[in-house]
C-alpha cells in the first residue's frame, strides 16, 4: 500500500467502481513528463482515497505505437460494456493528439482502439474528454493548444458510436481569453492556455465545464456554462474561479457515500504534484468548496 501523499501524479482522474466498491486513480505518471520518453500509465486502487494499492501498469505501448513522449492526462469511462481511456500523446514527427484506448476492466491493460488519434492530424491537441449528450451521441471535448493558436481553444467533435473516429468537423466552444479570470502568459505575456476540460450537469440540469488556465495567482480552475444546455453552446464563463491558485486539471466524481468531490493536482511544480480531494457543493447553480 502507498499513501496518497506519496504518489506523484499530474492531471488526476478518478473512476468509481461501484460494483467492487473501490476507486481507481489515473493520471500523468511518467517521472519526466515534459521531455523524457513515454513509459505509459499506471493506476492505483483504493477504498478510502488515502491508502492505495499499486502502481498497477494500465498502459504500456507496444512496438510500433505512433507516440514516444508526452503521455499525458488519461481519463477512463465505462461505456457499452467496455472501458475506454482517452489520453494525450506526441512524437517527434506527429503533433500532440488524443488517442482512445480500450480494456476489459478498469485496471487495464489498455490497447489502442484504432490505429490513429481522433483529434485533427494538423492540430496540436490535448486533454480529450468524453461527453454523451441527451440523445446518446458521443462527443469528445478537447483543447487546441496555445502553442499553435496562441489563444487556446476549447473544441468539440462528434464521435462514432464505437468511439473509433470523429464523424464531423470540430467546432470551437470558446477561447481561453474569454474567461475574465484568465491571464496571459509566455515570454511576451500574449498566450492563453486551455487545459483539462471536464463536463457535468448541475442539479438544475445545466451543462457546465471545469477547465484550467493561468490566473493572476497561477494555474487555476474555472467554470464555463452552456447557455443552451447543449455541447454546441454558446458558452459563457463564471466570473470567479473554483480553485484560484497553484493547482488545476480538475474533475468531479461522487464518492461511494455520495459526496461530490473535486480532484486535481497541486502544487503545479514538478516533482511535487499530488492528487488532492476537496468536497464541493452547489450554490446558486455553480460550485463552491463545502465549508
Amino acid at each position: 500500500m502507498v499513501h496518497r501523499k506519496d504518489i506523484r501524479v499530474r492531471d488526476p482522474f478518478i473512476f468509481v467502481d461501484k460494483q467492487h466498491k473501490c476507486y481507481y486513480l489515473y493520471g500523468t505518471t511518467d517521472q519526466n513528463v515534459w521531455s523524457g520518453p513515454g513509459t505509459g500509465f499506471d493506476t492505483y486502487r483504493s477504498t478510502d482515497l488515502e491508502k492505495w494499492e499499486g502502481p498497477i501498469p494500465a498502459f504500456r505501448p507496444e512496438p510500433g505505437f505512433w507516440a514516444d513522449h508526452h503521455f499525458w492526462a488519461p481519463e477512463v469511462y465505462s461505456y457499452n460494456g467496455s472501458y475506454y481511456m482517452f489520453a494525450s500523446f506526441k512524437s517527434e514527427d506527429k503533433r500532440r493528439a488524443t488517442q482512445v484506448l480500450i480494456a476489459d476492466g478498469p485496471a487495464g491493460p489498455y490497447k489502442p482502439l484504432s490505429s490513429k488519434p481522433v483529434t485533427p492530424a494538423e492540430w496540436e491537441c490535448l486533454d480529450g474528454t468524453l461527453h454523451i449528450d441527451e440523445s446518446g451521441k458521443p462527443w469528445m471535448v478537447f483543447c487546441q493548444e496555445w502553442v499553435q493558436v496562441r489563444d487556446g481553444k476549447m473544441c468539440a467533435v462528434p464521435l462514432t458510436l464505437d468511439l473509433q473516429e470523429a464523424i464531423g468537423e470540430p467546432i470551437t466552444l470558446f477561447s481561453a481569453s474569454e474567461a475574465p479570470w484568465a491571464v496571459a502568459g509566455g515570454d511576451n505575456k500574449d498566450v492563453y492556455v486551455t487545459d483539462g476540460p471536464f463536463l457535468f450537469k448541475n442539479e438544475a440540469g445545466d451543462l457546465l465545464m471545469l477547465w484550467s488556465s493561468g490566473s493572476k495567482n497561477g494555474y487555476a480552475i474555472g467554470i464555463a456554462r452552456s447557455n443552451s444546455g447543449c455541447i454546441e453552446g454558446p458558452w459563457t464563463q463564471d466570473e470567479e474561479t473554483l480553485f484560484p491558485e497553484d493547482g488545476g486539471h480538475g474533475m468531479l466524481f461522487r464518492t461511494l457515500d455520495d459526496r461530490l468531490m473535486l480532484t486535481m493536482h497541486t502544487p503545479n511544480n514538478q516533482p511535487d504534484e499530488r492528487a488532492v480531494f476537496i468536497e464541493v457543493e452547489e450554490q446558486r447553480g455553480t460550485l463552491r468548496r463545502k465549508t
